[in-house]
């Protein structure tokens, strides 16, 4: 009985050991191998372009400007999906959308339609200097707002009416 349990012990340490040594040489993915792999998918998607990947122990830190948040979202779950990937880091920035630009009518375009805008307010002065509208005088405060409108509606740079009296 001592033989069998002690022959027991023995081919359990064995299977053990060789179990151990078996698990130990099976094939880790590398780093630079799960990059690589994730830098070729993301390749085939245009929406992946600005997108940086850096891989350390199996972890994946994706990197650079995307547009939207879904994208965002997808990059990362395609990164998940990759062989070897045990964890990705999102560092994506969502791209600002670009600044609308401002039409502002050149000065004698605008002084000819500010004159014309004026002439229904005796009393009003306007002048234009780079795309500034300047107001002196006085006006009603119920035709000022209207006024207002009107010469917004013709883009300038800006309106000064600290020159203006409203009675």
């Amino acid at each position: 009985m001592k033989k069998t349990i002690a022959l027991a012990l023995m081919l359990s340490c064995i299977v053990l050991t060789t179990g151990s040594l078996v698990t130990s040489c099976k094939s880790k993915v590398k780093d630079a191998d799960i990059e690589t792999s994730i830098k070729n998918d993301f390749r085939s998607n245009p929406a992946y372009s600005g997108i940086t990947v850096v891989v350390r122990e199996g972890d994946a830190t994706l990197s650079g400007e995307v547009k939207d948040e879904s994208t965002k979202a997808a990059a990362e779950s395609d990164a998940k999906k990759v062989k070897g990937v045990q964890g990705v880091t999102n560092n994506l920035t969502i791209m600002r959308p670009a600044e609308a630009t401002v039409e502002i009518t050149a000065d004698e375009p605008l002084t000819v339609a500010v004159r014309d805008a004026v002439k229904d307010h005796p009393g009003v002065n306007a002048t234009v200097n780079d795309g500034v509208i300047i107001l002196t005088g006085e006006i009603k405060q119920s035709d000022r707002t209207i006024l207002m409108q009107k010469l917004n509606a013709l883009k300038p740079r800006k309106i000064d009416p600290s020159g203006l009296k409203s009675n």
